[in-house]
């Protein structure tokens, strides 16, 4: 018995040394060969297009004559500021987001409240409702042109067959009614994604509070309130940024459907960044995306300081 536990003082002592064992240099470099793949990888993939990008914005960069790129400081960003079509896109691009993400996030919690509970073929519903999730934008974007299509689209023929219209709609013809039908498509895109990831943030919150809350009689509603919402808060906060920030960067359904159009009345920031590219104006898409990263990194920052001050007011 004694000699037990002697050796189980001499393994601890034998613990403690090793915990001591200063890092060594031999253990360092072998850290960073291990590492070096992946670094190399991300630099060569994205911090090394970012910079070529970056000093493209402040270059008159022109596909079409690229031997004369002069150095032209902040022209870029003064032509883009000056130009019409500035204000139009980001008061567009306000409205993307918002009409968006409010029903994007809305929906996709009840989904993922009412997929919480056990019920018949409930992995089957679940496959239906995350499955859009794994398409392509831009096919989304195809397949919701072909449905508001105005002579032979889904909507239009459902609407004709109810009796709430009595000649086709020309959804995609009209400015105001062309943006509307993005965010309808952009709004059944996005459910998807916060069904998923509130669903997952569900499974953490304690049962038994949930037991203990109906027994002393506390109501569904303020269980919601009181308990679900308190517990994945962190997971709602991160989520509803995540998709800020994505919402504002996604392209793909406006460019799909309308290319920006009718008269470049549904672009936001990032499909105008593309009709630079396509016009070869590389110099004025590389300052448009320079604006673009300013406002998220505002926008970030901001979101973060006034939760925080939340938290610290509690």
């Amino acid at each position: 018995m004694f000699s037990g536990k002697k050796a189980v003082g001499a393994s601890a002592e034998v613990g403690r040394a090793h915990s001591r064992r200063p890092f060594s240099s031999r253990f360092a470099l072998t850290i960073m060969v291990f590492l070096a793949p992946a670094f190399i990888f991300v630099a060569i993939f994205t911090y090394y297009p970012m910079l070529r990008g970056a000093q493209m914005a402040f270059r008159k960069w022109d596909l079409w004559n690229l031997n004369d790129t002069p150095f032209v400081g902040f022209g870029n960003f003064q032509q883009l500021i000056f130009n019409p079509l500035f204000l139009h896109t980001m008061v567009n691009s306000l409205i993307w987001v918002v009409a968006s993400i409010i029903p994007q996030f809305v929906i996709g919690f009840l989904i993922a409240l009412a997929l919480r509970n056990r019920f018949r073929f409930r992995g089957l519903y679940q496959a239906v409702i995350f499955y859009p999730w794994a398409v392509s934008g831009f096919l989304i974007g195809i397949l919701f042109r072909w449905m508001f299509n105005s002579e032979f689209g889904v909507f239009n023929d459902l609407l004709m067959r109810a009796g709430i219209v009595d000649s086709p709609v020309p959804w995609l013809a009209k400015p105001e009614l062309a943006f509307v039908a993005v965010i309808i498509a952009n709004i059944w895109y996005g459910v998807a994604f916060f069904a998923i990831m509130i669903l997952a943030a569900l499974q953490s919150v304690p049962q038994d509070m949930l037991e203990a809350a109906a027994i002393d009689g506390a109501s569904r509603i303020r269980a919601l309130f009181s308990i679900i919402i308190p517990s994945i808060r962190s997971t709602l906060i991160l989520t509803i940024l995540l998709r800020i920030i994505w919402i504002f960067n996604f392209p793909d359904i406006i460019y799909a459907m309308t290319g920006g159009g009718p008269g470049n009345q549904t672009h936001i920031a990032t499909t105008w960044m593309i009709q630079f590219t396509q016009q070869g104006s590389y110099g004025l898409a590389s300052a448009l995306g320079f604006i673009i990263v300013g406002v998220l990194t505002v926008f970030t920052g901001m979101y973060l300081l006034l939760l925080s001050r939340s938290d610290d007011a509690k």
